[in-house]
């Protein structure tokens, strides 16, 4: 049977699985039948589409398609799914300016709008997988870490140091106790120095992962402090030895990874802290918001 591990996929364990599948096929029973035809037939699908819309479309529920994953030796159905993911990846152009030659390309095609088509879609797909059951069940159980820490520090770097800036910088309006890691002009290791282990720490990094981040959170684990991965892989390296991982679809047609649905996650994250808070997080934002018009930080016509 296909298990999990931590060694990397390649896309001929996305082979494999579908040629054990098939060979189970009979053994199944009617409904996982209906879900296994529909993984034999479409498995681009399977790594583009959300749980409940790969479910829709094979006239099963999502907890059809859980099961056979299960049935295939995967815990979750989030792992079975990111073996086709990898798979797709392996054909993809790896480096930016390949991307950038797809997207040429894909406007090159006769069929109008087809970069913009292709954009909308992925990101619909990409911020519903953002939304599905499993991710909402992680948000509840990292908010009331982020609420009770002694502090909380954002690490992103390139990139994503605009995601660890949007995710500090709304979170300490609310909350005082979110720092931003920001590194600048050798200040990396005195930043990193404050951490301990009463503090969570909210890492942000997909492929190809910021060597800056990478070395961050090597220091940040023997500082023993809890961490929150938001990356794209269970095997990031920022992945391991984190207490929640939000592994996030970045498919886009551009030449760079998006960071929309790591955005919508921020939002959503930091809702469900306030929701959390009380009265005493509802004056801080009323505070910040004052001094901002009092001090003219806002445009009055």
């Amino acid at each position: 049977m296909t298990t999990e591990t931590s060694q990397p996929q390649h896309i001929s364990d996305a082979d494999r699985v579908l040629k054990e599948l098939s060979s189970l096929y009979p053994t199944l029973t009617p409904q996982l039948k209906k879900a296994a035809d529909f993984v034999l037939e479409h498995p681009v699908e399977i790594a583009l589409l959300s749980i409940r819309k790969s479910a829709e479309t094979a006239s099963v529920t999502p907890s059809t398609m859980t099961r056979l994953a299960k049935t295939l030796g995967f815990e979750r159905y989030d792992s079975f799914r990111q073996l086709f993911q990898e798979a797709i990846h392996a054909k993809a152009p790896s480096s930016f300016s390949q991307r950038a030659e797809s997207l040429q390309n894909l406007a090159s095609n006769n069929t109008e709008n087809n970069v913009l088509s292709e954009f909308s879609t992925t990101t619909f797909n990409n911020l519903e997988h953002c939304f599905e059951e499993e991710t909402l069940a992680k948000l509840e159980l990292a908010a009331p870490m982020i609420v009770n820490a002694r502090k909380v520090f954002a690490i992103g770097f390139r990139d994503t140091f605009a995601c660890a800036h949007h995710f500090a910088y709304v979170g300490k309006i609310a909350f005082p106790h979110i720092n931003l890691i920001r590194g600048y002009q050798g200040t990396l290791l005195s930043e990193l120095a404050e951490i301990n282990a009463q503090d969570v720490v909210v890492v942000f990094g997909s492929d190809p992962y910021a060597i800056d981040t990478v070395n961050a959170i090597k220091i940040v684990r023997e500082a023993s402090a809890k961490i929150i991965a938001v990356t794209d892989s269970l095997r990031s390296p920022l992945a391991a030895e984190a207490e929640i991982v939000f592994t996030l679809n970045n498919e886009t047609p551009h030449f760079f990874g998006t960071l929309v649905p790591v955005i919508a996650l921020i939002e959503a994250l930091l809702s469900v802290c306030v929701s959390l808070g009380g009265s005493e997080i509802v004056r801080n934002i009323d505070q910040f918001e004052e001094n901002l018009r009092r001090l003219g930080g806002y445009y009055t016509p």
